[in-house]
């Protein structure tokens, strides 16, 4: 809709001025300004890649060789390895994440070979959240790391799915976009792909896993979503390397037994892929993971806090008023806490009182028997003492009456010496 105004405008009377317009003037001129001010600020796009052949496939359909650290395949567990890089492409920048997951599939007990993946993807809707949440938001600069869409690889063994792919699509389908792709689809021939692809379509049907439909509803891509949707999933092969095919240099990989094109569609979906991946479906997967697997997050965790958009009586509930009530709840469980804390203190204070005093009445009990036993001991000692010193008393008279026996002996036996000397010597003279 246009305004009928053309040319100058006039106002009549005295002092009448003209006022020249510059261009055109409607406000169909909107959508060019937010694409200028899209393309000013640039646009962000991650990518989660689960199980194997991912590198290759990256750099073949950015067309650029992303530098990064090989994996070994001798992880305890499964890590996630985060690489952000920033392309440019015309005047449109774009900052791609690509996020891999080192070591999926190759422990032994694979039970839990999902849960640093689910983990990962909701600590950035937690970090989106959170800033949300915030009083001073800056949403409009802030890096969205929330991940937009998973290219799940499958391994092309011609069989059927693995449960570990199984069980990880199912915990991932309501969090993130998947588009499964059979990786290295070249190791299988064109009739063991088609019946490869019914079978996986069928067992995800079949187990209840949403995988990401290409929308219908806008009629300017309609007909071509519609057509991909039947292609899935995509069986592609990735490769850097050039080879000259005719006159041109193409994507290929070169084999003994002939030469496999990257982009030609009879040879892989490669094409169909980064057609819509990039081409036609980029701001669709951006989207639905707003509106679809953020919301859902967001919700569950706001529920999970007490906050409802209506109250027992399906009226119309205020966050201000959830705000008031979550917070008296919450002070009235701290209230009750305290004195849930209070009481059991005072009883373990009580308890450790009557520990302490039984403790003491033993230290009473015990220091009275060994008190008692010293001075058995003490008696006991004193009386051989006692009876030593009556030993050693009776021993020193009978050693002193020995002595002075002694004594008078030897005084005897000497005189009775000198008179046998003087009768001796008075019969010498006669």
């Amino acid at each position: 809709m246009n305004f009928p105004i053309r040319g100058s405008l006039h106002r009549h009377g005295e002092g009448c001025r003209t006022v020249p317009l510059a261009g055109h003037v409607g406000f169909d001129s909107l959508p060019d300004q937010l694409v200028n001010k899209s393309v000013s600020q640039g646009f962000c796009f991650n990518i989660l890649c689960v199980g194997l052949g991912k590198s290759t496939l990256m750099d073949t359909l950015f067309n650029t060789k992303f530098e990064g650290e090989p994996a070994t395949h001798t992880q305890p567990g499964v890590q996630l390895r985060s690489n952000t890089y920033d392309l440019q492409e015309s005047n449109v920048g774009l900052k791609l994440t690509i996020v891999s997951t080192v070591g999926f599939g190759d422990q032994i007990n694979k039970e839990d070979s999902y849960k640093p993946i689910v983990e990962f993807i909701d600590a950035q809707f937690e970090a989106y959240l959170q800033e949300e949440l915030k009083i001073r938001r800056v949403l409009h600069a802030y890096h969205d790391s929330r991940i937009h869409a998973c290219l799940y690889f499958i391994a092309p063994t011609g069989h059927s799915l693995k449960s570990l792919d199984l069980v990880t699509m199912k915990k991932l389908d309501s969090k993130v976009n998947i588009i499964p792709i059979i990786a290295k689809s070249d190791a299988i021939s064109k009739s063991e792909l088609t019946k490869f692809k019914i079978k996986i379509t069928s067992e995800l049907v079949s187990n209840g896993v949403q995988i990401y439909q290409f929308p219908t509803d806008d009629e300017s891509v309609a007909e071509i979503n519609g057509t991909m949707n039947a292609h899935l999933p995509f069986a592609v092969i990735g490769s850097t390397e050039e080879l000259k095919i005719g006159n041109k240099m193409m994507k290929a990989r070169q084999y003994p037994w002939g030469t496999v094109q990257v982009e030609n569609e009879a040879h892989c979906d490669f094409v169909k892929l980064r057609e819509m991946l990039i081409r036609v479906n980029m701001e669709d997967l951006r989207e639905q993971t707003h509106s679809r697997h953020y919301e859902l997050y967001r919700r569950c965790k706001l529920e999970e806090m007490g906050f409802q958009d209506t109250d027992p009586d399906s009226k119309p509930f205020s966050l201000q008023e959830t705000y008031e009530a979550k917070r008296n709840e919450f002070l009235g469980e701290l209230q009750k806490k305290e004195e849930e804390m209070r009481q059991m203190f005072v009883q373990r204070v009580k308890e450790k009182e009557a520990e302490l005093k039984e403790a003491e009445k033993e230290l009473h009990e015990k220091f009275d028997r060994l008190k008692k036993l010293h001075q058995d001991e003490k008696k006991k000692l004193e009386d051989k003492k006692k009876s030593l010193d009556d030993e050693v008393n009776a021993f020193k008279q009978r050693k002193t009456a020995a002595e002075l026996l002694q004594s008078q002996g030897s005084q005897a036996g000497g005189s009775q010496t000198l008179k046998r000397d003087k009768e001796k010597k008075n019969l010498g003279f006669l």
